[in-house]
C-alpha cells in the first residue's frame, strides 16, 4: 500500500537535511561565555564576566576576602 506523491516525500526529505545542516553549529554559548570572563579576583583567582558591575565585585571582596575592590581588583575601572 504506502502510496502517496513521492516528490513531495524526496522535497520533505531534502528539506530536513538542509534543515539539519543548518543546526549542526549548535547555539551553545559555552564559548563565548567563557570567552567574557575577563575580570579576575587578585586574591582567590575566581573570575567574573566583563558585564559584571562594581557592587557585585564590591561584594566578593568584602564577603569572601574582607578586602576592598581596589584590593581585589586593581584594574578594574567603572564605565
Amino acid at each position: 500500500m504506502g502510496g502517496g506523491n513521492g516528490a513531495k516525500s524526496a522535497e520533505a526529505r531534502k528539506r530536513a537535511e538542509a534543515k539539519a545542516k543548518s543546526n549542526a553549529g549548535g547555539k551553545s554559548q559555552l564559548k563565548s561565555n567563557a570567552a567574557s570572563l575577563t575580570i579576575q579576583c587578585k586574591t582567590c583567582l575566581q573570575t567574573f564576566q566583563q558585564t559584571t558591575k562594581a557592587p557585585m565585585l564590591e561584594e566578593h571582596a568584602q564577603n569572601r576576602h574582607s578586602k576592598g575592590l581596589k584590593d581585589c581588583f586593581p584594574t578594574f575601572v567603572t564605565a
